[in-house]
Formats: structure tokens, sequence, C-alpha cells
């Protein structure tokens, strides 16, 4: 599982699919194969038909060769799309060339290469298609072939017309580009984090499982170290006070009943502790996430609010573990010198808090706070804290049935507030279940 967390490539995973240009880019062919033969042969629009379909059969011979000679499956690295987008664009502004340059109403449609590459690309490859592709359109607003119309007559648009579909062309490629850009930006950054998440979570889980492989591999054990410990107390009472080997088969069974001894607490650790590791109380989760970070000179104090009722007991969950200790860590981060962890309790809800001493989160950014890899607060590093982690943090708890709230304390300038709520029928759900799978 850590190879996994290490092997995690996001850029590899956004790059963009070969299949979906092929089918992209037949679409087309078969859109512009369309348009070609309606004009030409349908309204009988003087048109240079053969150089039309000559370009149309060079998009067709590249979808072919790609679909020969890749996989299905293959990635493209963002160069060799930004090549095939190029191609795209050339081979468009070739046709628009043919058929009336920018006075072709379907002169809109050279800026859908920009907007698959802003999906898919990096923004510096996206700005250089959309610079070429707006050269491409500008020369078309001078160099073109006359717009098909019927035979005998030539339809002649006003230059100001020409200038504003220059106009709409440069315009739609820069509100779509920068728009899907942004939109799968964020979605990217969303997969990328949940992926993350569930290779954690995973990997809580593994952990949370080492203990019934211990005890697994204590009982396998068991019978032949029993074995080995037989046959050496056998051998010492047979060599009696030989010197030549009292010592040798002594360590041996000093050492065969350390094994037993070890193999023992493994045993002890699932048989007699299976309750602890089973069932959590609220109090004793909040001194497992506390525990490992007092270490760096923050105070952590813990502090009980009103409790009605019994305590809550849930049952261990790694995601919650995992969760409310990241709350611990990023305050004790941020922290000028005290972490307070309070909790409360009723017959309907169950609140935990953790407030810290620092600078507080910015009014900017406080609605946004458990997006992913947004790691902004005052006083931080850049990319420190609230990034990734905090995102990580916040959906396993929300899994677990808990509502979050970020906010700064009530005092200006006192530090900065996490509340997590749950239901307390939701807490202690999963507890009672398992209770009842035990009886």
């Amino acid at each position: 599982m850590l190879q996994d967390l290490r092997n995690f490539d996001p850029q590899q995973s956004n790059r963009l699919r070969l299949n979906t240009l092929i089918r992209l880019r037949w679409l087309a062919i078969i859109g512009q194969s369309v348009a070609v033969i309606f004009v030409a042969y349908w309204l009988k629009f003087p048109l240079p038909v053969s150089f039309c379909f000559a370009l149309i059969a060079c998009s067709a011979w590249m979808n072919l060769f790609l679909a020969l000679r890749y996989p299905a499956a293959h990635r493209l690295n963002p160069f060799a799309a930004l090549g095939i987008l190029t191609f795209d664009a050339l081979q468009l502004a070739g046709l628009l060339y043919m058929t009336g340059g920018l006075t072709n109403p379907f002169s809109l449609l050279i800026s859908v290469p920009v907007v698959v590459s802003a999906t898919s690309l990096p923004l510096r490859l996206t700005v250089l298609l959309g610079a070429l592709v707006i050269a491409m359109a500008t020369l078309l607003v001078f160099y073109h072939l006359p717009l098909p119309w019927y035979d005998g007559t030539q339809l002649v648009m006003p230059f100001l017309y020409v200038a504003g579909m220059w106009m709409a062309v440069v315009s739609s490629i820069a509100f779509t580009a920068i728009y899907a850009w942004r939109i799968a930006a964020e979605a990217r950054q969303l997969g990328n984090a949940l992926a993350a998440t569930e290779l954690v979570l995973q990997r809580e889980q593994h952990l949370s499982a080492l203990d019934g492989l211990a005890a697994a591999a204590a009982h396998e054990l068991g019978t032949p170290l029993a074995t080995i410990a037989l046959v050496a107390k056998e051998m010492q009472r047979a060599l009696g006070d030989d010197p030549k080997f009292q010592d040798d088969v002594a360590l041996l069974r000093s050492q065969s009943e350390r094994c037993r001894e070890i193999l023992k607490r493994l045993t002890s650790l699932s048989s007699e502790s299976e309750e602890h590791l089973a069932r959590l109380p609220l109090t004793s989760l909040v001194e497992e996430v506390s525990a490992p970070h007092r270490e760096f000179g923050i105070a952590i104090e813990l502090e009980a609010g009103e409790t009605i009722g019994p305590e809550p007991i849930a049952r261990r969950n790694p995601g919650v573990l995992y969760g409310v200790g990241n709350l611990v860590e990023n305050a004790v981060d941020f922290a000028k010198n005290t972490v307070r962890v309070s909790w409360s309790w009723n017959d309907h809800r169950v609140l935990l808090q953790v407030r810290d001493d620092g600078p507080g989160f910015p009014a900017d950014i406080i609605d946004r706070i458990g997006e992913p890899y947004m790691s902004t607060r005052q006083g931080a590093e850049p990319g420190g804290g609230l990034g990734l982690g905090l995102f990580i943090a916040k959906t396993l708890l929300e899994r677990s049935g808990a509502t979050l709230r970020f906010q700064n304390a009530p005092e200006r300038g006192q530090g900065a507030l996490v509340e997590v709520s749950w239901s307390r029928d939701v807490f202690v759900k999963p507890s009672m279940e398992a209770e009842k799978k035990l009886a």
C-alpha cells in the first residue's frame, strides 16, 4: 500500500486518451462530409469538392493510422496531444480557406481544438494552441476563396461583418477555453484527492488487520515451537552437566521460552484486547489522536464539556481516527502555544471541538476550507497545511456521518475553531451492531 501511495501519479491519470480524440475526429469527418455533399450536390453551389475531400481524407487516414498503431486505452503525453490537436486545427483551417474563410458560418468550429486542449492539457500548451488558432483565423480574414454561392453571383460580405466574425472566434476561444480549463482543473483536483483518500483509507484498514495476522501467525507457530522446546529440554536432561554442550542447550531453551512468551503476547493482543480494539469510547478517541502531537512544543489541553447520559462508544473507525488526528495536527502546526480539544455529548448529539491560538482562518477562504489543494492560512508557508490532508480528513469524517464547521474563535485574533458533530445514534450505531454480532 505504501508503494501504491508513492506510485500514485495524478498527471498520468489525467492524460488525454487517444480513443477520445479518434472518436471526436470521426464525428468531425462525418459532419464535414455531410456539409460538403449538401452544399455541392443539394444546393448546387460551386465548391472545390475534390480538395475538400482530400483534406477530409487526410483526417481519416490519420485516424486509421492512430487506431492501428496504438491500443484504444493509450494515453497521450501532452506534446503528442498538442500535435494531434494542431493537425485538427490546420485541417479545419484548410477547409475554411476553400469555403469562404471567416465568412463561412461554420468558422466558429475552429475553436473546438482549443476547448479540447483546455480540458486535458497544461495551460501553457493550451495558450500556445490558442495563439496558433487565432493566427489562423486572422489569416482567414484576408486570404480565402470566395464563399460558395449561386452560379453567376458572388456573395461579398462587408469587412465590418468579417471583423465581427473574427471577434466572435477570438471571444469564443478565450471564453470557452478558460471556462473548460477551470471546470476540468477542479474535476481533476477532486478526482486526485478522492483517489488519495481511498489509498489512505485502505492503508489504515490494512494496519487494523495486522492484529488478526499476528494472531494467526502465533497460532501456526505455537505447535512447532513447543516441539523445539520439548526437544531442547530432553537434550539438556540427556547431556547432563557436559560442559561442551551445556551452555548451547541452555541458550536454546531460553530463546525458545522467549519466543513462546512473544507468541503468547501476540495471541493475547487478539483475544484479551479484542474488545478494546473493536470499541472506542469518545474520550479514548480524543486521547489516541492527541498523544502523537504532544512532543512539538505545543501544549494540548483536553477539556470535557457538558456530558449528559453514558459516554458514547463507537466502533473503531480508521477514517475517524485519521480525520480527527489531522485536525489536531493542523491545529498544532498553526498554534502559538496551546491547542484545546474539548468534547461533549447528550442524548442526541456528540460534539468535538479543536481550537488553536494561532492566526486563524483568513476571511476570504473560510468558506472554501476543505476543498482539495486549497492551502492558504495566515502565517503559513505556501503549501503547508489545509491542503489535501484536510480534504481527506473532511471527506472521511463526513463519510462517518459527521458534520464539520470551520470558523474563527469569537475573540478576534484568538485562533481557529473546528467543530465536528455526529448524531449520537450515528456515532454509536456501528458499535451496537458489532456487539450484536459478538453476542
